[in-house]
């Protein structure tokens, strides 16, 4: 994942960019096979370890995924993770620091 926190007033800007495949399970391979669904399920944020966003996602996202949002109260310095879980139990998590 690519995390940038940026400081703009009393609230930081968080961008996420995740590398993920999020396949929807109704595409099919060049032999006709359907390719097996695997998408991201569950992202979850913290701000200095405590939660300030989370989110459910389904098959319909797309393909390396975008997503910003910002957190009130924010300052440089803090610490700000991102989690994801996929539909076949992988995860990953990612920090950043705010500037």
């Amino acid at each position: 994942m690519r995390i940038r926190a940026q400081v703009a007033g009393d609230k930081a800007t968080v961008r996420v960019l995740m590398s993920h495949e999020m396949e929807t399970g109704l595409r099919k391979d060049a032999a006709g096979k359907t390719i097996p669904a695997w998408f991201i399920q569950e992202v979850a944020a913290t701000h200095n370890g405590k939660p300030v966003m989370s989110a459910q996602w389904g098959p319909s996202v797309s393909k390396n995924p975008f997503l910003q949002f910002s957190v009130k109260g924010a300052k440089a310095g803090d610490k700000i993770a991102v989690t994801w879980k996929d539909n076949k139990g992988e995860s990953r998590t990612d920090e950043a620091v705010v500037s």
